[in-house]
Order: C-alpha cells, then structure tokens, then sequence
C-alpha cells in the first residue's frame, strides 16, 4: 500500500463503457499470495492461454472457480469476465434482484481485502457534502463464498470503466485534447483532498490498524540463497514514487502522494512521462530527476553512492548518456507543446505554461516537507484559472 490512492484512480474515467479490458488494479488489495505451483503442491501444467490468469492457481488457498452462467449468493448470474490480478479474480454480473451489471471481486481464498474497509469510510463518510466523495467507488454488497480451494471475500462495485492510460494508450496520438486533461486533474486533486481530508493515509495510524508495509522477499526457485547482486526484497517500481531512497527509514506522509500527483498530472497533459522507467536502474532515475528538478540536497548528494559514475564533485555531468536527461522546460516542449503541434491541437499559451509551472513544480520539491497539500495544489493558478473551470463544464453538462 504505498500508494494506495493510486489504485481507486483508475476508477476516473472517461465514460466509456469498456467491459472486455482487464481491470485487475481496480482494487487493491494486501493479502497472502496465492502459492506458487510446484511439484508438490501441483502435478498438473497448463499451456498458457493470452490475457487469462494462470489456471495452476486454481488450487487449494488460491483462486474460486467460476463459469459463465453461475449463478451465487442467491442473486448474481455471471455473464461476462472483467479481469484477474493475483489476489483475486473480476467477473462482470447481473444483479437479478436491482436488474442492473455489476462486478464482482472473487479474492482468492483466505485473503484479506483492505479496500472494503478503506473504500467504505471513504465513500460513506457522515453527512459528508464533499464533491470528493461522488468520485470514489461504492461497495455495494460484500460476503463470503466457499468453493473446492477456500473460502473466499466477494466485493460488488459498479463495473469500472476504461481507465485513463488505456484511454490515452488507444489513442493514435497519445494525447488528451487540453480542455479533457485539464477537467482529469482537476478530478484527480479533487479526490485526493478529500482522502487526505478522511485522515486515511496518516503513517503511524495507517500502520497501527493495518501494519507496517510489507516487503516481497526475493527467493530462487530451488531454495538457494540469492547471490551478492541481487536485492533481498522486491520494491515499488521506481518510475511510480518519490525519490525515497535517500530516506529510506522516514516513515510516508500525505507528501508522498503530492509527488506521485505531480507525475500523473504531468501523464495525463503531456505525451510521455516526465521520468522514464523502462529499462533504467535507481541511478539513471535520480540522474532523471536531477536534470528536470535541479540539485539533490546536499545530505542526499553526499551518500549517493553512484554519483561519481554520472557528475563530478562540482555537479557537471560527466558522460554522455548523463548530459542527455532533459530538463523540465526541454521535457515540456518535447513531450507537450511540439506533439500537441503536431497533431493539430493547440499548444498551451505561455501564460498557462507558466501558471503549470508555478504548481507542478513544488510538488516536485525533494524535500516532502516542501510540497504543498492537495488542498494548497486545488488554490494553485493553474488549477483554479484553467482545470477546475474546465471540470465545472463536465459537470454542468451532466446534471442538465
């Protein structure tokens, strides 16, 4: 859960119904992994089948079986399936009692699925009037079934729909027209307020009522010990958070999500993503964010350990590869203003790129204690003179 804002983001979406895609992060959920098939948990191998979970996890502990047709709980037929994870499985029903789809999470047995908890403070809070509250999912029913491998939780939720990365991924261009990315972040930093505003996401409460986060160890498959090189545990994919490897004992606060905000804002106006994750290590991330956001501060710079690999002591890149990371205003007009061009849309004026600026680039602070709120980001010029107006037209048109 160290982002788990993250997750319920890809419940924004832009109204289009989009049943066949896999939705497996529409939740997210801590739980025990379903086992491994080995020799001795499992004498059967399937060939592997596109777009489809491993069958091997249909085990004891793991996942539910289901068929198109079932019929459970005495009023969900199956008709369709939405998407799977690793924890669970997504299937889109009918409900023969409201006459309406919805769907259904199938987690795989004995798991425990935090997000009913979390998604039911959020989305019933007491007579809370927060527009906030209207962009997270509802749980509309939860219970237990037992089948062959366990007994497993089910969560009803209204079927999500196309999240926003298959939306812009679908697109030939990779770009939301300006006025749709402008109403997205206005959304996205309307929701995050309120969360931050429910008190969810506080370190030391999150841990004392749900644990300390959970490190994945990383084990060879014939039990051996793993060699030198290679990480004792698995981590969160470096292109989604903060810089935290220079703090790696200070406990997340709501700054971790200002940072993470900032790059989805940036994701969702600009063609490609501010700091590029494919195929890169922890140095060639922090080189990254040292050439758009300027100089690490100097207790970080001081224990970097790779850091005469790429600068020397007085900063200046020392190789090629190094010199080439772009800075935030290169990275702006290359992956916002020349491809907006390109495609015929019109390029963001200098007052707005300015005012994108001014917001964008605080959240961006290395320091979290120098990153705004989400409620400070809501009262930023660009956020009142250019999203939020642009999200007001979305919804006047909505309730007419």
């Amino acid at each position: 859960m160290r982002m788990p804002y993250f997750a319920l983001m890809h419940t924004l979406s832009l109204g289009l119904p989009c049943f066949h895609r896999p939705l497996s992060r529409v939740f997210s959920v801590t739980a025990s992994q379903p086992t491994a098939p080995t020799r001795s948990t499992s004498r059967v191998l399937y060939e592997p089948i596109e777009s489809v979970e491993r069958m091997e996890y249909y085990q004891k502990g793991g996942y539910h079986p289901m068929n198109i047709g079932d019929h459970f709980h005495a009023r969900y037929r199956v008709v369709h399936k939405l998407g799977h994870g690793t924890y669970s499985t997504i299937w889109l029903a009918r409900d023969e009692i409201s006459k309406r789809y919805v769907a259904v999470k199938i987690c795989t047995a004995y798991s425990d699925p935090l997000e009913t908890n979390v998604l039911s403070q959020l989305s019933e809070p007491p007579k809370s009037s927060d527009i906030g509250a209207t962009m997270i999912p509802s749980i509309l029913d939860k219970f237990n079934i037992q089948g062959p491998n366990g007994n497993h939780a089910c969560l009803v939720t209204s079927p999500a729909r196309m999240s926003l990365s298959e939306a812009k991924d679908g697109s030939w261009i990779g770009l939301f027209q300006i006025d749709v990315a402008r109403a997205l972040a206005a959304q996205l930093v309307t929701v995050t307020r309120y969360m931050h505003s429910q008190g969810l996401l506080t370190t030391k409460e999150l841990y004392e009522r749900y644990g300390e986060p959970e490190l994945e160890p990383v084990n060879l498959l014939d039990g051996q010990t793993p060699p030198p090189g290679v990480p004792k545990h698995g981590v969160v994919p470096i292109w989604l958070g903060e810089p935290t490897r220079f703090q790696p004992t200070v406990p997340l606060t709501f700054s971790s999500d200002t940072w993470t905000l900032a790059c989805t804002i940036w994701d969702i106006v600009a063609q490609r993503s501010l700091f590029e994750g494919f195929l890169t290590n922890e140095d060639d991330m922090t080189c990254q964010q040292i050439a758009a956001l300027g100089p690490l501060p100097i207790e970080w710079w001081d224990k970097w350990e790779g850091r005469a690999d790429h600068f020397n002591d007085d900063g200046e890149p020392i190789n090629r590869a190094t010199s080439q990371y772009r800075s935030l205003g290169d990275a702006f007009e290359i992956n916002i203003q020349q491809p907006r061009s390109q495609a015929g849309m019109p390029p963001l004026e200098l007052s707005e790129r300015d005012a994108f600026f001014a917001m964008l680039r605080p959240m961006l602070s290395f320091r979290p204690e120098d990153r705004p709120s989400a409620q400070q980001v809501l009262e930023s010029d660009w956020m009142v003179n250019w999203a939020i107006p642009e999200y007001e037209k979305i919804r006047s048109l909505e309730e007419s």
